[in-house]
């Protein structure tokens, strides 16, 4: 295994059909790991030095990522992070090729006990349980002397889907399953929804998403008001949408929007990134869970597995079946070096109910 350092951006995408290949064939594969995220999150955000690190075998293919970035803090403090962390992006990894993740791990931890002096420590955000990292990456850094730790850092509620929407009312407990049958009942005959397709004009229908983002709370509406946050929602959608992982749903009222999800759609799993809220007017119809509901219902009917709430301990994703799953952090610095985990801010704002 040999590895080159990268600290220029253009590695995030010149290099996109090499990058998403190995995500492909790794246990790693989250959307947010992609070429097309990362630069985009890149490109708005950039708040460091860029330290990617790719190993290569001896043929030169690619078996391993860590995406990484050194941010100096206010007190000269030089933290490694991966790219994406810690706010907008939900799960974050190091990418290893399947059957080959201890040899990236200890290549890496290698590299990483060799430069030591070029920062102070390494937190890994966002490292989902199954991280295969979690692990490897701890026992191969440990063998080079250095300190690790795993802690856990948030939660993320999924739904496994059944095969049908009954079946998955009636896995709900007993007061959830009236909830929801009762709400669905109420606003049958007033409300209607859509999933935003080609015959739509995305950048209205996103200026549409923004404003009932906005509205849904004070924080999302302070979210969107810095301009990082802007500029990487409107270079960010249309990018997914392009590549087809895009999943914008409105619910209306009487020809009026009154709730919306920006979703993706990823390795047969729908993924809830956020939602959008019209002012109380609606709020007797539920809008917010109904269009959930009709989501999900959708979700079954095209076979996917999965539906990830994501980051957030929100009631109403217990509400709607979700169950636990831990993300993590990982931290690694030399032997004496002080720990200090971090708890993510959660930029996006609550992911209320609509």
């Amino acid at each position: 295994m040999r590895i080159t350092l990268y600290e220029h951006g253009d590695v995030l995408r010149e290099y996109r059909a090499e990058w998403n290949e190995l995500l492909a064939d790794s246990a790693a594969n989250q959307i947010f790991l992609t070429s097309e995220w990362q630069s985009t999150w890149w490109e708005a955000y950039h708040p460091g030095q860029l330290c990617v690190l790719v190993v290569r075998d001896e043929a030169g293919r690619w078996m391993g990522i860590a995406p990484w970035f050194i941010d100096v803090g206010p007190d000269g403090q030089r933290t490694v992070r991966t790219v994406g962390c810690v706010d907008v992006t939900d799960y974050l990894d190091i990418v290893a090729r399947r059957g080959h993740e201890m040899a990236v791990f200890e290549a890496l931890a290698g590299w990483v006990a060799a430069h030591t002096g070029a920062f102070d420590e390494i937190m890994l955000c966002n490292i989902p349980e199954t991280s295969l990292a979690l692990k490897g990456m701890s026992q191969a850094a440990e063998a080079q002397g250095l300190a690790s730790t795993v802690r856990l850092q948030e939660v993320c509620p999924i739904v496994r889907l059944p095969e049908t929407f009954a079946d998955y009312v009636n896995g709900l407990d007993k007061k959830n399953r009236h909830e929801l049958r009762r709400k669905l009942r109420r606003a049958a005959d007033e409300v209607g929804w859509y999933i935003v397709g080609p015959e739509h004009d995305l950048d209205a229908e996103l200026a549409h998403f923004m404003t009932l983002m906005a509205a849904s709370s004070r924080e999302k509406a302070f979210f969107l008001q810095d301009a990082n946050n802007q500029r990487f929602f409107e270079l960010m959608v249309p990018l997914m949408a392009e590549c087809g992982w895009l999943q914008l749903a409105f619910l209306t009222v009487r020809g009026e929007r009154a709730a919306a999800y920006l979703n993706f759609v990823y390795d047969q799993r729908v993924l809830v990134y956020n939602s959008g809220l019209a002012p109380t007017a609606y709020g007797h119809l539920s809008p917010g869970i109904v269009l959930l509901s009709r989501l999900i219902e959708h979700a079954i009917e095209q076979g996917y597995h999965t539906f990830d709430f994501l980051r957030g301990d929100e009631p109403y994703k217990y509400d709607m079946g979700g169950r636990d799953t831990g993300v993590y952090q990982l931290m690694i610095t030399a032997p004496g070096g002080e720990l200090k985990p971090e708890v993510a801010a959660g930029a996006r704002g609550p992911s209320y109910p609509p």
